[in-house]
């Protein structure tokens, strides 16, 4: 089986680099395993991201992508990785040894890994074959649709399980992307935040959604904001209690990212499910 260890960040989702990985697939017969590794590289601009989001984030994309080429028959697995994308490619090709590398990145104009020399210093150093896809999403856009999906307590509601369902009918390819904000700080909070998340993501993936999914900021508004910052989203959905219980929507939550984001955002009221 041959190896192809990726490369990338908020390029990994591009249709050209999708389209390379089908190439190399088809070409093996199928035979091939894909490595995905995503630098935990912080946004060029905007609010500070802490680690921990960064980490969470290059987590998700890695899960979407998997998703994508497992429906297309494409063995993926992968994990982030260090911070400098040099040191997170070698690391991950010691670890994998592939056969080939790809590293997907933005057009010179706005790529700091091209800045960096990135493509000459890993052909130099790997050993194997280096294939260099360039992405231009700015101006063309990502292959899917994506919605970012804002929820606490109501995550599990019926009510956000339809709305969800209901935009992605005849689209296998939408993506959803949800951010559960933690009601506090670490320990409890995050733990509770995290169960949360894996219940909500295994109920879309059991209803056929592509989903994926980090705990944010307490601050539902900070958290909805960092996640518009690292992810490219055509929409949001936020869901809430119902208006007279909800501190979301005395926080005016769903008008200030609406006003902020300039994205089309849907507001689903729900009741927290009834624990068993």
């Amino acid at each position: 089986m041959k190896t192809i260890l990726v490369v990338a960040n908020e390029t990994l989702g591009g249709a050209a680099l999708l389209d390379r990985i089908r190439d190399h697939a088809k070409a093996e017969g199928g035979d091939v395993r894909v490595v995905i590794c995503v630098p935990r590289t912080k946004p060029r601009h905007g609010n500070i991201i802490y680690d921990e989001a960064v980490y969470d984030a290059a987590q998700v994309r890695i899960d979407l992508a998997r998703s994508v080429l497992r429906a297309e028959g494409i063995d993926a697995i992968g994990e982030p990785g260090d911070p400098d994308p040099y040191t997170a490619t070698m690391d991950a090709a010691a670890e994998y040894e592939p056969d080939l590398i790809i590293i997907s990145t933005l057009p010179v104009i706005s790529s700091g890994w091209l800045r960096r020399d990135l493509i000459e210093r890993v052909s130099d150093a790997a050993g194997v074959p280096v294939e260099h896809v360039v992405a231009d999403i700015d101006n063309e856009g990502l292959p899917f649709k994506v919605t970012l999906v804002v929820a606490n307590r109501t995550a599990s509601s019926a009510a956000l399980r339809e709305t969800l369902v209901s935009k992605a009918e005849g689209d296998d390819r939408h993506l959803f992307v949800v951010v559960i904000p933690q009601e506090g700080g670490e320990g409890l909070h995050a733990r509770r935040a995290r169960a949360r998340l894996s219940q909500v993501i295994d109920r879309l993936r059991n209803d056929g959604l592509l989903a994926a999914g980090m705990i944010g900021d307490p601050d539902p508004y900070a958290a909805t904001m960092n996640a518009l910052q690292i992810f490219r989203v055509d929409d949001v959905v936020i869901s809430t209690l119902p208006e007279t219980r909800s501190g979301w929507m005395r926080a005016d939550l769903v008008d200030r990212v609406r006003k902020a984001s300039g994205k089309p955002v849907d507001h689903v009221a729900a009741e927290a499910p009834t624990a068993a």
